[in-house]
């Protein structure tokens, strides 16, 4: 079986407090425990996406483009990488969570202040690099703990 890594980020269109994102995360882990879906969700407090899906490439082509992509609730989804992997790097969980802050996003995202004395242009990590960002950020990060739910 050929595995597959789409990478997108989005910008909320509703607020998800704490029962829109149980609720979220309930259907997202049943559709994606039926399609042999794994990865991780990252939401800021400001409203952002950031979500990692891997599985075959049709299941989770057709999750994005013809789901995701075209869900009401966001707007500017923008993939950031995706492509063939040779391993899933969130295996055991249907639909990792976790809470990020803005400052977060920006160090994920190869993001440069406009106020850096830095003159390169942000540089968009590699995506292997953003999921051994990811790994890290999952390893040190808080959990919360009514979001957890490692194996599904």
């Amino acid at each position: 079986m050929s595995l597959y890594q789409l990478i997108y980020q989005s910008q909320s269109l509703v607020p998800f407090d704490t029962p829109e994102l149980t609720a979220l995360l309930i259907q997202c882990r049943a559709n994606n425990l039926r399609d042999d879906i794994t990865g991780l969700l990252l939401y800021t407090p400001d409203g952002r996406f950031l979500q990692v899906l891997e599985g075959t490439p049709e299941a989770v082509r057709r999750l994005y483009y013809q789901h995701i992509a075209v869900d009401p609730r966001h707007f500017s989804c923008r993939v950031l990488s995706e492509g063939p992997c040779r391993h899933r790097a969130f295996s055991n969980w249907r639909m990792g969570f976790r809470v990020a802050q803005p400052q977060h996003m920006r160090t994920l995202l190869g993001y440069v202040p406009p106020d850096s004395p830095v003159l390169l242009v942000p540089r968009p990590h590699t995506r292997p690099e953003l999921l051994e960002l990811l790994h890290d950020f999952v390893a040190h990060g808080e959990v919360e703990p009514w979001l957890e739910h490692p194996r599904m």
